[in-house]
């Protein structure tokens, strides 16, 4: 796997500005997954079968534009067999097929909040590997948002836990760590969509895959589907899951990924269960309380504080690397 990226923003100064604009369009996009795929399931689809259609649709979307980016460097691919193969399985299929496995032993609030530990993981990541050793504003911005994630996820009330779902979902942060990580590598040469597209391929192959061996329940209705009264048809919810809370989520994700590094861009992705809540209000009418608006704006003050710990330091003006004109393919 190529060697993974320092917690740096590259190019100019705006790309950090650029950076939190995807980081914050991929959480919100990736937040409207839940909600979603909830009215497909109460509508008669399965989990696994919902996440495969959803994949392979994003896949189907930006396998072009993926190739077209590459521009006849064929290498590319080649040379990041392996970190494509990680992406796909870890970061695209794993993340999700363990998260669904942890939720059918534990209360998906406490699953989620296990997965999105993930942060702190990225952080510890970059301090063995890397030597970049947190500074004290980042370990306090760390511990404001788990805080105000126990909040968000209403877990102080005390939850069941089976040390089955644990496993699970620490896979499943797992998954969601080599995302980020792998997102931020500018070292690969893989443009952003081409990575996502790649990843999206290999990822949607091992749930068919999976799904053909019955490892993975699998069906699906054609059934209309309800959000808080309102009812649509099937194919609607399955393709914003594919087009938006995949496809966009993804390449969004990796753009802010390459501009922020992985340890900011996992902080901010820390939205993603604010929105998840947001939009279980919107369209499953699941109006969150007091006490979890609380636990959001702590997550969002956690994400300051980290911002904040980066400091001027943090963001070094460095140029792009200039193509080789040698990998560009002939007029």
């Amino acid at each position: 796997m190529a060697t993974m990226t320092h917690d740096r923003p590259v190019g100019r100064r705006s790309s950090t500005t650029t950076g939190l604009a995807f980081a914050i369009a991929s959480a919100v996009s990736f937040g409207l997954s839940g909600a979603l795929g909830r009215g497909l399931i109460d509508s008669g689809w399965t989990a696994g079968s919902a996440v495969a259609v959803r994949v392979t649709i994003a896949a189907l979307v930006l396998v072009v534009p993926g190739v077209l980016a590459l521009r006849g460097r064929w290498h590319l691919l080649a040379r990041n067999g392996l970190t494509v193969a990680v992406y796909g399985v870890a970061a695209v299929a794993g993340a999700q097929l363990c998260y669904f496995y942890a939720v059918t032993y534990m209360q998906v609030g406490v699953a989620l909040l296990i997965e999105y530990t993930a942060p702190v993981a990225v952080v510890v990541w970059l301090w063995l590997r890397h030597g970049h050793r947190p500074n004290r504003l980042t370990v306090l911005g760390a511990v404001i948002a788990s805080v105000g994630l126990a909040l968000v996820l209403d877990v102080v009330s005390g939850a069941d836990l089976s040390a089955t779902g644990v496993l699970w979902a620490l896979g499943a942060m797992v998954g969601v760590s080599t995302y980020f990580v792998i997102s931020a590598d500018t070292d690969n040469g893989l443009p952003p969509i081409s990575l996502a597209a790649a990843g999206l391929v290999v990822g949607g192959t091992v749930l068919v895959v999976a799904g053909l061996v019955g490892v993975l329940p699998m069906s699906a209705s054609t059934a209309d589907v309800s959000y808080d009264g309102h009812v649509v048809a099937w194919w609607i919810p399955m393709l914003v899951l594919g087009l938006v809370t995949a496809a966009f989520a993804y390449v969004t994700g990796i753009e802010a990924g390459r501009r922020l590094g992985p340890r900011l861009t996992s902080f901010v992705a820390l939205l993603e269960v604010l929105m998840a809540l947001v939009f279980a209000w919107l369209l499953l009418g699941e109006l969150p309380r007091a006490i979890q608006l609380l636990g959001g704006l702590l997550v969002l003050a956690g994400v300051v504080v980290v911002k904040l710990g980066e400091g001027p330091s943090a963001v070094t003006v460095e140029p792009l690397p200039e193509q080789d004109l040698s990998e560009r393919p002939a007029a």
